[in-house]
């Protein structure tokens, strides 16, 4: 797979080659671009449009063309991206309620779930098709949770914050209406009486302007009384409970027994208000249509997760069924009707229950066994890791969650990233990443410098996670972006033979905007003295020879009399001093002997023929010998041992003056590392600014 990126950012191009089916790894210091190379692969399959905004900033004040717009071109079919990156983490990993957002299906659902599923759900399927193909079902369902909820949320029959008390408790204002306000009757019992009681009882105010009608300005002194009764005796609220429940009444009346419907009318008509023996009959009513309501919803509704606890379930269907024998008040031709239809389509499931009860069964094994298997492997990864957390696959309404818990607390942690440190975070941001391709299979899996922020221990783990457990990357097309070595050495070199197929590595190196990658092998991987001696003898200049020849002895720990004429060379000495701890602890300095000059000399010879003390010291205090050999020198590391040793003073600018020390010295080098010779971490900028004070 060829990618090539154009005008990214700081990228102006770019070209890398990944491997299909392994792990590639690209290793390049920071800087280099690797971040925009992950984003700008990933916008070009997923949002083509949005590549716009990688725009480098050179090109954003000039018009749009062709050739200074962001591109990425890719020569294998690319259809689907996966990039792991703190984006990623922060949209998707530790959600309020669970580890990883839709954590069921990436961890449950898997085709052998929905296979069984799909077995379940066929034995039921005339349930669903019953309710399908008859809405009228759902019609009264919903008309009866109306009526449920007229009669109030008490569990003895009526609440006294009911509709029905309100509405009806006091009786029937709206059909015993009051011999003096008959002249409003019409308006009272109109389908608008509510709007009107509203828009007259609003009116009031206006009657203290004057004795006129506030609307048509006639005379209204007589009857002023009689319209203020209006509102004495109607409340908009209770007139507003009377309604609903005279409409939903209506809507069901068909549903309920003659008898019955005959006596809920006329109970709400009553002029007195409500009697005790009411009150009863209407509680009557209110169990019943909760009975049937539970019956209709539990039917409705069923399916494996309201079955799968059930040890019993033909028992537990044959309980569905509805007995309107026993339901006395809802005892109707309709309501038979509907009865009736479920009813046969639950003695159809019940002939299958032995079937259902099967697959229910094997259903609830699969689920624990690929509950418990990704359990182990994640909880086993932080065990080994060194963390005390651990999570927990719970069954939650309809689905399951993947839970954070804590060896030593109970209960699940909620919002998981305010307890995590930064690294905890990524390592299980990592591993659930992990599971989330495993679900969705992309075809390119980016890793955007994924374990950086890990000690030695816990990058192996994770890797061992990410690539070599039961369930991994490993045969998938992965491109890890990295600017840490470690992973390098330990599966290009220490380890490799654990990786199958192996990784392949490649370092980045950019310059003056271009990437190039540069592969590396299992032999490119030296310890520092391996790389002193290689370079020593493929270095062209004798400066450069010493440089590494001084740094061998540096890490060797041998501070002998080479090591102390090579330190007087790159101190410009013309004659050369020994450096030693005096009797009193204290720091002291004596001429080198011409015998000792000699002799040190002699050795390095051994591995720089060309070394006269005198002619490199010569050199070295040759500025302009100097410069000439910084400008002509290729390499970016070279280049800043070649200014530390023109500009013993270093860099004006701190920040460059560390840069540089960093280099000279060996205290920042891995056991382990790539031949700065060959493989150049240093970045332009820096080269640019010690070219500019040699200017």
């Amino acid at each position: 797979m060829k990618i090539e990126i154009k005008n990214c950012n700081s990228i102006d191009q770019a070209t890398i080659l990944v491997e299909p089916n392994r792990l590639n790894i690209k290793h390049g210091p920071n800087g280099t671009g690797k971040s925009t190379l992950a984003k700008a692969v990933l916008l070009n399959c997923e949002e083509k449009a949005s590549l716009a905004s990688l725009t480098p900033f050179k090109y954003r004040d000039l018009d749009p063309s062709l050739e200074n717009q962001p591109s990425v071109t890719i020569d294998t079919a690319v259809n689907a991206v996966a990039l792991f990156n703190e984006d990623y983490i922060n949209r998707f990993v530790f959600t309020q309620d669970e580890v990883l957002k839709n954590s069921f299906d990436i961890f449950i659902k898997t085709q052998q779930y929905d296979e069984k599923m799909a077995e379940i759900e066929g034995i039921i399927s005339d349930i669903r098709k019953t309710f399908r193909d008859h809405e009228k079902i759902d019609v009264v369902l919903i008309n009866l949770n109306e009526l449920l909820e007229c009669f109030g949320k008490s569990s003895k029959g009526l609440a006294k914050s009911s509709k029905f008390i309100k509405g009806v408790g006091d009786g029937n204002a709206i059909e015993n209406i009051p011999v003096e306000l008959a002249p409003f009757e019409k308006h009272i019992k109109s389908d608008s009486n509510l709007a009107w009681l509203k828009w007259q009882m609003s009116g009031n105010a206006f009657l203290e302007i004057s004795d006129d009608c506030p609307y048509c300005t006639s005379p209204t002194a007589e009857k002023k009384q009689t319209i203020l009764a209006v509102e004495k005796t109607y409340d908009a609220k209770a007139v507003e409970h009377l309604s609903k429940i005279q409409n939903v009444i209506e809507k069901l009346g068909d549903y309920f027994s003659d008898e019955s419907r005959s006596k809920l009318k006329k109970i709400v008509k009553n002029k007195d208000g409500l009697k005790k023996e009411e009150e009863a009959f209407l509680g009557e009513i209110k169990k019943q249509v909760e009975t049937l309501i539970t019956k209709l919803r539990d039917i409705k509704f069923i399916s494996y997760f309201s079955l799968k606890d059930s040890s019993e379930i033909k028992k537990e269907i044959e309980n569905l069924k509805i007995e309107l024998d026993l339901l006395s008040h809802l005892s109707s031709k309709p309501t038979k009707e509907i009865a009736d239809e479920i009813n046969l389509c639950l003695d159809n499931v019940i002939v299958k229950a032995g079937k259902l009860q099967g697959e229910i069964n094997k259903q609830n094994k699969l689920i624990q066994q690929t509950a418990e298997k990704h359990k182990e492997d994640i909880n086993g990864f932080l065990k080994y890791a060194g963390y005390k957390y651990y999570v927990d696959i719970a069954e939650e309404s309809d689905t399951y969650k993947m839970k954070l818990k804590h060896s030593e607390c109970d209960g699940e942690i909620a919002h998981g990233a305010t307890h995590l440190s930064y690294g905890e975070r990524n390592a299980f941001s990592l591993v659930l990443f992990m599971y989330d391709c495993l679900t969705k299979n992309p075809d390119l899996i980016i890793l955007d410098d994924p374990i950086s922020s890990f000690d030695k221990n816990k990058k192996y783990a994770i890797i061992e996670m990410l690539f070599r457990g039961k369930n991994c990357l490993k045969n998938r097309t992965v491109l890890m972006l990295t600017h840490d070595i470690e992973p390098v050495i330990d599966m290009i070199k220490n380890l490799a033979q654990n990786f199958q197929p192996r990784p392949l590595a490649h370092f980045l190196a950019s310059k003056g905007g271009v990437i190039a990658e540069k592969e590396i092998r299992r032999d490119n991987i030296l310890s520092f003295p391996q790389i002193c001696e290689y370079n020593i003898a493929s270095a062209k200049h004798c400066a450069i020879k010493a440089i590494y020849l001084r740094r061998h002895y540096e890490i060797i720990d041998d501070k002998g009399l080479e090591y102390q004429l090579l330190s007087n060379v790159f101190k410009k000495r013309i004659k050369p001093i020994i450096r030693s701890i005096g009797l009193d602890g204290n720091p002291m300095e004596v001429d080198m002997t011409a015998e000792d000059l000699a002799k040190s000399q002699a050795e390095i010879q051994r591995k720089i023929p060309e070394f006269d003390y005198q002619t490199i010291v010569s050199n070295m205090n040759d500025k302009a010998a100097m410069t000439k050999l910084f400008h002509e020198t290729t390499n970016n590391y070279e280049k800043l041992q070649i200014f530390r040793l023109i500009n013993s003073d270093n860099h004006e600018n701190n920040v460059i003056k560390k840069f540089v020390n960093e280099t000279y010295h060996i205290e920042n080098e891995y056991i382990m590392q790539l031949n700065p010779h060959e493989y150049d971490y240093v970045p332009d900028h820096i080269v640019v600014e010690c070219t500019n004070q040699l200017l």
